[in-house]
């Protein structure tokens, strides 16, 4: 969908605002074109050295249309900021709901907050789409109608207006294309130079050394610099195209003046109808001049609305609802029948042919040297990536890509990748879910080991959690996650190295927690830690992507 299109549907959404404002855009001009009329009147009765009633009703008619047209241009911008905030709640729900359900593979070589950041280009829409409604339509109008008016006055202004509608459409013709493109890209680099002031920021401490810090600099150059050229690039296609407007006026001018006065001289206009004319010819050109230099506003709308519609274009995993009989579902077994799975850009599977059942209550280990394939396997049976052959059922019931979502609300999941958001930690324990019961919070709590920490803080659950869990440790982050995966009891759990971060002490205390069989829940846990074998009743043990090892151990209650 070309960047055009994409505006144009957005505008779709609001076609009533956006009617409105071309109504009262159209009575603008209307309005403004009809005040040369009145001078020209004016100017007339002056010429007579007649001072009556109707010249001053003349006078108090032009003022009048004078007010009106602010006024309807203050309506115009009381719809357009209703059309602001429109565009700002319509995308920022846009992005709130999709970023959570774009798919691995279209996030596989991309940055999630970089993605993120193109949300900014909704402030680029709002206002660029506010000043292309107000002067592009009144411009455009004016621009018809005046010529319009014009041709009543000579035939000569046909031609005029026949060269003026020339011109427009060489300048758009030829130009409209490469000043878009060199938007796009000059937009593109902008974005990596903020993308890798993020990465500066985010390692800050590893960009303190001197050396470190001249690469930082250096790269940081070469970005801006391609951002630059983009930029001058961009900007030479603006210059043209005003270059050429500038040409135009001044043959124009030159043009009108003297077949104007011509015509005044040879009695086939009267001194008020020139001055009129020349009015609304002034007009034209100011209206002219404003779609010409309202084209780098037009090019940076389309750009934002293509960035934005990138981020629409993502796939994402629309979740498919169940029955309320479904969610009572109190035991989950899982199947995996000659499964595989390969990354995006990888030739070769990193799951391979794997045939596994998992029943309820199990409490398993997925072992295995680093690269065998063990994390990828559990984000495999947890939903979190689809393989690309084979099928999962749960149930006995094939799970459906669009299914993953619904058996995700039966799991807990706690990844190595996993962070602390900004909120309150009861807001990241529960994400404000309303069936979380206090009971089950200080339940989740003491399970972990957090309840004293918690009582220590200066205002309890309530205490703001800085983004990615800044000034905590990574073992109180790391509970923070296990509680946060258990607080809602689910029927599974997923574990990536949940424990890594902690003394043995109280990585132990954790794991017979989570392996008790006092919980009526699966454990499908990946870990170095030899403990868990020990804990868990069952051991998976993966390499080169396949299941070398599946043993059963009978544990004592």
């Amino acid at each position: 969908m070309t960047p055009l299109r994409r505006f144009i549907n957005l505008l779709k959404l609001d076609r009533k605002d956006v009617y409105q404002i071309f109504v009262y855009a159209a009575f603008a001009g209307l309005i403004s074109l009809s005040l040369p009329l009145g001078i020209q009147a004016i100017v007339n009765f002056i010429q007579g050295g007649q001072i009556s009633v109707s010249w001053k009703v003349l006078i108090f008619i032009v003022t009048l249309g004078v007010a009106m047209v602010g006024i309807l241009t203050l309506m115009q911008l009381r719809i357009t900021e209703n059309l602001q905030q429109k565009i700002f709640i319509r995308s920022s729900f846009e992005f709130a709901y999709r970023l959570p359900k774009i798919s691995f593979n279209a996030l596989y070589d991309q940055y999630p907050p970089e993605i993120a950041n193109r949300f900014f280009d909704t402030i680029a829409i709002q206002k660029g789409t506010s000043k292309l409604l107000l002067d592009f339509t009144t411009a455009l109008l004016q621009v018809g109608l005046g010529l319009i008016l014009l041709s009543l006055y000579h035939p000569f202004f046909i031609l005029f207006g026949i060269v003026l509608v020339i011109m427009l459409y060489i300048i758009f013709k030829y130009s409209f294309d490469k000043g878009l493109n060199s938007s796009l890209k000059e937009s593109s680099y902008k974005y990596k130079v903020v993308y890798w002031l993020q990465e500066i920021a985010r390692n800050k401490n590893s960009f303190v050394n001197k050396s470190n810090f001249a690469y930082a600099l250096s790269k940081n150059d070469d970005l801006v610099k391609n951002y630059l050229h983009y930029r001058e690039k961009h900007f030479n296609v603006l210059q043209r195209q005003f270059s050429q407007l500038i040409i135009y006026k001044v043959f124009i001018t030159i043009g009108l003046l003297f077949v104007g006065g011509y015509l005044v001289l040879d009695q086939k206009m009267n001194i008020g109808q020139f001055v009129a004319a020349e009015i609304i010819i002034l007009l034209i050109i100011n209206s002219v001049e404003k779609l010409i230099v309202g084209m780098e506003t037009l090019y940076d709308v389309l750009t934002a609305v293509e960035k934005i519609g990138l981020v629409a274009d993502l796939e994402i995993h629309e979740n498919q609802k169940k029955s309320e009989s479904d969610s009572s579902e109190t035991h989950l077994t899982i199947e995996a029948v000659d499964m595989g799975f390969r990354y995006p850009d990888d030739n070769k599977d990193i799951i391979k042919n794997v045939d596994l059942k998992i029943n309820h209550g199990e409490r398993i280990i997925i072992s295995g040297i680093n690269n065998s394939g063990k994390t990828t396997l559990i984000r495999l049976l947890s939903g979190y990536l689809s393989p690309t052959s084979g099928v999962i059922y749960v149930n006995e019931s094939v799970m459906k890509r669009s299914e993953s979502g619904y058996f995700k609300n039966f799991t807990g999941l706690v990844m190595q990748d996993d962070t602390l958001f900004e909120g309150s930690l009861l807001e990241n324990l529960t994400f404000n879910n309303p069936k979380v019961t206090s009971e089950d919070i200080n339940w989740a709590l003491e399970a972990v080991g957090l309840t004293l920490i918690v009582k220590r803080l200066p205002a309890g659950l309530d205490t703001i959690i800085n983004s990615d869990g800044r000034h905590l440790t990574r073992s109180v982050i790391q509970k923070i996650m296990i509680a946060r995966a258990i607080v809602s009891r689910p029927k599974i759990l997923f574990l990536e190295e949940p424990t890594i971060s902690m003394d043995p002490k109280a990585a132990r205390q954790i794991i017979d927690f989570l392996v008790s069989q006092e919980n009526d829940w699966t454990v499908i846990v990946s870990s170095i830690d030899d403990y868990w074998i020990k804990a868990c009743n069952r051991e998976i043990d993966m390499n080169n992507g396949e299941i070398v090892r599946d043993t059963i151990t009978v544990r004592n209650a």
